[in-house]
């Protein structure tokens, strides 16, 4: 964990907060582009791999509590995002597949 700073006023505890947000959708937008090539090596059914989705919560549950972080919410979150990205990989294969139609 990064070095937390003791802040002095809610302002200081706002910029850190806009920090991390800055921070945190950096990290979303790389992990997008990951996202995006996952698809080109995968076909339909193999988009949702609920073996991977039960590993990542675990993993992270697990990694939450070492930081002190509520578990739960780091869960939801995670099952959220990867929700999200689910629907970005069917919109993104399906796409594709109007694509390659629209070549013949």
């Amino acid at each position: 964990m990064t070095d937390i700073k003791r802040c002095r006023h809610l302002g200081e505890v706002r910029q850190h907060i806009d920090r991390l947000d800055k921070a945190l959708l950096a990290l979303l937008a790389e992990r997008t582009h990951y996202v995006r090539q996952a698809v080109t090596f995968k076909d339909r059914s193999q988009i949702v791999d609920e073996e991977r989705i039960a590993s990542i919560i675990a993993r992270m549950r697990m990694d939450a509590k070492a930081q002190g972080v509520d578990e739960d919410m780091v869960e939801g979150l995670w099952r959220k995002m990867i929700d999200d990205f689910i629907a970005l990989e069917y919109k993104l294969f399906d796409g594709k597949k109007d694509s390659q139609e629209d070549r013949m």
